[in-house]
């Protein structure tokens, strides 16, 4: 009995069973290249390109966490600036010239508030729960008072870098440099009254007229002092450095406008009627933390007295805090824009990562997607032709010379 007939079916069935069952992993899948058997070249391509896709997606992961991190810095730059603001707004009115002692101590408990609130700001949290401006230390409370009340920052300057695309990074975390790096006076000097002035005289700074002098005198450590001695033919002053004159003049006699006197590169006005003997110190501007300053002008303002030598103390004290807020706004500025260029950087970075990644699947696509259109109408047509295979077998089978008889 020859059965090549049964042979050669059987070998037609398992071969169109193989069919249906890729045919049904297309379907399923959506790929026509699951192994590299059935197609190295376009399997290489279709790994390759989703291992890119893959850290494609992972970079803008990061980036969606990174601009969290940073947005929710810049909003506390940006409440910083209000409560700075503000303290600006009360020490302008206490220089105003009519507020009464009384009145100086309230505006003494508006800053003392507003000190509170930089406090909070300072010790912001991100939605992870880390503490935006601890640097490294994003675990521990930043801000911090010592034995004697004075903030302390127990974080640090360090700085993590995070992949945001192809051969680019961005900084991860913050630290608290805009709360202490702002410079004390005009930030090329700061003028302090010595305490025992009986004057009412003050120093206060006009504006820098030779850079190249102010800069070296700020970067410098030699504090420059300004004495005043009266005698029959009216007051005159004296500045030294390092033991030596390098000034004097007799104040003007005007009623008003002053004696102005370049000192450091700087121009001062000496204002008021500095008595014999008193004393100015005109120091080199160095950073101090915006606690300090605002615990400044808090003091000046609650222990503020009404004689005419305590008003110029007070007032000498607040004119120089008022130069030392301009600085930290402009500190502020500063972390802004540097802040707003790492979140413009983020998104270019997210933009061209997306763009790659769906140029990337396409590619996967071309190169291992099934045609689904095609692949369900092949399927249909291989179990239909394998049905009626299966049926006209079975016929045959059923023949028999029997049936002849």
């Amino acid at each position: 009995m020859d059965l090549s007939f049964f042979s050669s079916f059987g070998t037609s069935l398992a071969a169109q069973e193989a069919q249906i069952n890729t045919l049904q992993q297309q379907v399923t899948t959506g790929l026509s290249v699951q192994t590299p058997d059935q197609n190295p070249a376009a399997y290489e391509t279709g790994v390759l390109g989703t291992d890119q896709v893959n850290q494609l997606n992972n970079d803008n992961t990061t980036q969606a966490a990174i601009q969290v991190q940073l947005g929710s810095v810049s909003n506390s730059y940006t409440s910083m600036s209000g409560v700075l603001d503000n303290v600006q707004g009360i020490v302008q009115q206490a220089l105003n010239g009519t507020t009464s002692a009384q009145n100086m101590q309230a505006l003494g408990t508006q800053v003392q508030s507003a000190y509170q609130q930089l406090v909070s700001i300072g010790n912001a949290t991100a939605p992870n729960g880390t503490y935006l401006f601890g640097g490294s230390r994003g675990g521990l409370t930043p801000f911090q008072p010592d034995a004697n009340g004075n903030i302390v920052y127990f974080g640090d300057g360090a700085s993590s870098q995070a992949a945001i695309g192809q051969n680019m990074t961005a900084s991860t975390i913050a630290n608290g440099d805009a709360f202490l790096s702002g410079l004390s006076g005009d930030g090329v000097s700061n003028v302090t009254a010595t305490s025992t002035n009986t004057g009412s005289g003050q120093i206060l700074q006009q504006g820098v007229v030779n850079a190249a002098a102010a800069n070296t005198f700020q970067q410098g450590n030699a504090a420059i002092a300004v004495s005043f001695a009266n005698s029959g033919n009216g007051t005159t002053y004296t500045a030294t450095q390092n033991g030596s004159a390098i000034a004097s003049g007799a104040l003007s006699t005007s009623s008003t406008g002053g004696t102005t006197v370049q000192l450091g590169g700087v121009d001062y006005q000496i204002s008021g009627s500095p008595a014999n003997g008193d004393s100015f110190t005109i120091s080199p501007s160095r950073p101090q933390s915006a606690f300090a300053l605002l615990k400044t002008v808090y003091n000046a303002l609650s222990s503020a007295a009404t004689t005419p030598a305590q008003v110029a103390q007070t007032n000498q004290v607040l004119n120089q805090s008022l130069a030392g807020l301009a600085q930290y706004q402009q500190t502020l500025v500063n972390a802004q824009a540097q802040n707003g260029v790492t979140l413009q950087a983020i998104s270019a970075a997210a933009a061209g990562n997306s763009s790659q990644a769906t140029e990337a699947q396409t590619n996967v696509d071309n190169a291992t997607a099934a045609n689904m259109p095609m692949a369900i109408s092949n399927l249909d047509q291989t179990v239909t032709a394998l049905q009626a295979a299966m049926k006209t077998f079975g016929t045959v089978q059923n023949l028999s010379l029997f049936n002849y008889v």
